[in-house]
């Protein structure tokens, strides 16, 4: 069962921004595009600064749609956002101290995407280090201790989270050693994740119940982006805005979000708040080499959301 409830108007709406995307991209096939959009409707529970108690946040109604919405997809860099909330889960438990350097981490692996930084922050989730194969007993524990991300949000008893996969660091080059031997022979252990999980997690930040009302806000602050060109950068993707579901949207809008991308997949994940609109959640993942590479997918959708929105 999903956290939010399906409704007629957006399964309309929702159906037709995927009729329109695939007439105007051809090379999108109806098997490569995953979508969950939220809608929050007055009074709104989210962005709130964690006003509601999470037992009231968790029964307030949320309408929403999703397609392929439960398929499990390699999802790139948006897996850091489960690294951050994990990060500030073990913290907020004492199970592992602050410091400067995971902060520093924390940063670089969400504002800049840093594979390095998530590398660190795997690490101190896990207590494991990346490095040559190891004798089988040491890495079996190894890899026992590399699942408890995976355990925590199976601890949660969300049914979203069942199947996912939040085991792996990511990489520039790929995995050597240990890492590569964990990943399976045919990659079969890679990290996947479902756009309706994403929804889930993210939403819990927006509604600052993710660990507690002050780390939900903290990590609100790291997933801001500017729309502004001035602040875009120049260095192609690493702005996160340009060519993902930002780049659809106009001045005065603003957005919080995580995007990812490799040579076969460009996804995000991003909750949105319009001038004089209804705010919403938009997750998108797409998938195949041709639209991977294809800046204008995202942003497309992105666009067709915003017109939606101001018919509801």
């Amino acid at each position: 069962m999903v956290f939010f409830k399906k409704d007629e108007q957006l399964e309309n709406l929702g159906n037709g921004i995927l009729e329109a995307t695939w007439a105007e991209f051809p090379t999108l096939a109806s098997n490569q595009i995953a979508m969950t959009w939220i809608v929050y409707d007055p009074p709104v529970p989210v962005n709130t600064g964690g006003a509601l108690t999470p037992d009231a946040f968790w029964h307030h109604p949320v309408r929403g749609f999703s397609y392929r919405g439960v398929e499990r997809i390699y999802p790139a860099s948006v897996v850091k956002l489960f690294y951050l909330v994990a990060a500030h889960e073990w913290q907020e438990k004492g199970m592992t101290q602050p410091s400067k350097e995971l902060d520093r981490a924390l940063r670089d692996m969400i504002v800049d995407s840093s594979n390095d930084a998530t590398s660190l922050v795997v690490d101190v989730l896990t207590g494991t280090t990346s490095g040559p194969e190891l004798p089988l007993s040491p890495f079996e524990t190894w890899q026992q201790q590399r699942h408890i991300i995976n355990r925590y949000y199976q601890s949660l008893g969300w049914e979203d989270m069942a199947t996912i996969n939040v085991c792996q660091k990511t990489w520039c080059d790929g995995p050597y050693g240990r890492e590569r031997e964990f990943y399976g022979e045919m990659f079969e252990n890679r990290n996947m994740l479902m756009t309706n999980a994403i929804a889930r997690l993210l939403h819990s930040i927006v509604g600052g119940v993710a660990v507690s009302s002050g780390r939900s806000q903290a990590m609100m602050a790291l997933l801001k982006r500017s729309l502004h060109v001035d602040d875009l950068s120049q260095n192609g993707e690493e702005d996160q805005v340009i060519g993902f579901l930002g780049g659809g949207l106009p001045q005065g809008g603003q957005i919080w979000s995580k995007a990812g991308w490799t040579s076969q997949v460009r996804h995000d994940a991003a909750y949105i708040e319009l001038p004089n609109q209804r705010p919403y959640l938009l997750v998108v993942f797409t998938e195949g080499k041709a639209n991977a590479t294809n800046r204008d997918i995202l942003p497309y959708v992105s666009k067709l959301i915003t017109q939606a929105i101001s018919r509801l």
